[in-house]
């Protein structure tokens, strides 16, 4: 249908974004970045008349900034969106963005390009339609959120406001709260010998077995244990591993990578914790042992009151077109927890889509225009 009549703004835009290859160096070495995606998104922002900042958080990658000043006093709300994707692996053609059965495929499609389309276009529209008769908005489309959020630490070093919407996906759902992640590197550490000589060796890799053992057995624990609603129980993986040298060669190192999911009211240090537990107790039955644990990242969890201005707006517009407005929860991180530890508190909201991170990635169009315009609403609202 969408070849029969003049495509939406917001669906051209986002062809634009997913055309162009944004994948995080930091993940993925040689990885494109941030720069060009960002150029094309202050080239949407400046076209509608709206001021813009490009600043680079890392060399070569920039956030974008675009700032709209109502003409009297009132409430600041940021849109908040990152630019940055994951790999490819496995896509045949991950920037060629098809649009087929209402939906539209490529990497970023669902995450986060259809939300930063939303949020862009929306400003755009807002600035080319009278404006802000109060308040101030700023739209902020930022890097690194898929490994370290530089851009979201970046961006509250400079910009605040009295609410902020996230726009990633979020099934055009109102969600209140998402979990944090503790990243620990688990070192064992034995000594190498030939593989024909047993008692000159120490095998790492069996240690680190011992290790996952023991760490199996925490995970069991957080499967038993409490959940928060909307959000479920904690949880911990292993997540990388790595040791060895050759096949006739006693390994004297391997490391391990875990990650531990948190929940509110957790210490931004408890996956180490129990790492180090785990550690001292197989210490104790093997004085041979010898292992260490460090914590590579924390990011804490999020959460703002139902009650808040802005979630009570939100919900009373999805109200008024028909949407679920039931406050929700999401399983993944996002950079809502930057801006909330800095004091603007966030809500998400975002499209409706599928295969976060997979070969399949895809957003539905038409929840697409429906973020954009329902933030439209948003902004004149809590403005």
């Amino acid at each position: 249908m969408l070849g029969c009549m003049r495509m939406d703004s917001v669906v051209g835009l986002l062809r634009d974004l997913v055309a162009i290859d944004s994948v995080n160096p930091s993940l993925v070495p040689g990885g494109a970045g941030e720069a060009a995606v960002a150029a094309r998104i202050a080239t949407a922002l400046r076209a509608g008349g709206i001021a813009v900042e490009l600043t680079d958080v890392a060399p070569g990658r920039p956030n974008v900034a675009g700032v709209i000043e109502g003409r009297a006093p009132g409430r600041a709300l940021m849109l908040c969106g990152h630019t940055d994707t994951v790999g490819v692996e496995g896509m045949a053609a991950p920037f060629d963005p098809v649009m087929r059965d209402g939906r539209l495929y490529g990497r970023g499609s669902q995450d986060m390009k259809s939300g930063v389309a939303a949020m862009v276009d929306a400003a755009v529209r807002v600035a080319r339609n009278g404006g802000l008769p109060r308040g101030r908005l700023v739209v902020a489309a930022v890097a690194d959120e898929e490994h370290a959020s530089a851009g979201a630490e970046a961006l509250v070093a400079v910009h605040s406001a009295d609410g902020a919407v996230v726009t990633e996906p979020t099934d055009l759902r109102v969600a209140t709260a998402h979990k944090g992640f503790e990243w620990v590197e688990v070192e064992t550490r034995g000594r190498a010998a030939h593989g024909s000589r047993p008692d000159d060796g120490r095998d790492a890799i069996l240690d680190m077995g011992r290790v996952l053992g023991a760490l199996e057995a925490v995970e069991a624990r957080l499967e038993a244990g409490p959940t928060r609603p909307r959000l479920g129980r904690a949880s911990l993986h292993a997540s990388t591993i790595h040791g060895g040298q050759a096949l006739s060669v006693y390994p004297d190192r391997c490391v391990l990578g875990v990650e531990r999911r948190t929940l509110a009211g957790e210490l931004s240090d408890v996956g180490l914790t129990e790492v180090e537990r785990v550690l001292s107790g197989l210490a104790r039955e093997d004085t041979d042992f010898a292992a260490s644990a460090r914590q590579l990242l924390t990011r804490p969890p999020h959460e703002i009151a139902d009650d808040h201005p802005l979630c009570e707006e939100l919900r009373q517009i999805l109200r008024r077109r028909g949407l679920d407005d039931a406050p929700t929860g999401m399983s993944f991180w996002t950079d809502a927890a930057i801006l909330g530890r800095a004091g603007t508190p966030a809500v998400l909201f975002g499209p409706i889509g599928a295969g976060l991170h997979g070969p399949d990635e895809y957003v539905e169009i038409d929840s697409v225009s429906i973020c954009r315009d329902t933030l439209i609403e948003l902004i004149r609202a809590f403005c």
